[in-house]
């Protein structure tokens, strides 16, 4: 527990503790904006369709991938 000595000390610790609590508030504030806004619709709208695009890339190129060996083991034949 610390021991203040003056009126003052106590003064500025209330003060840094006041700042202090006013920046939590305010990182809470933006954390809630930022959750909202992923959570939107437009957001998850546009999530989903990047997310249906990259798995058709994905499998488009593995395919790819998987034809061009088909061909390989068939000529070997």
């Amino acid at each position: 527990m610390r021991v203040y000595s003056s009126f003052e000390e106590i003064d500025k610790d209330l003060k840094i503790l006041k700042l202090q609590t006013e920046i939590d508030k305010e990182e809470i504030k933006l954390s809630i904006d930022q959750t909202k806004e992923s959570l939107s619709p437009v957001s998850l709208i546009g999530s989903t369709i990047g997310s249906i695009i990259q798995k058709a890339l994905v499998l488009k190129a593995v395919s790819k991938i998987i034809g061009v060996k088909k061909v390989i083991a068939s000529t070997k034949e």
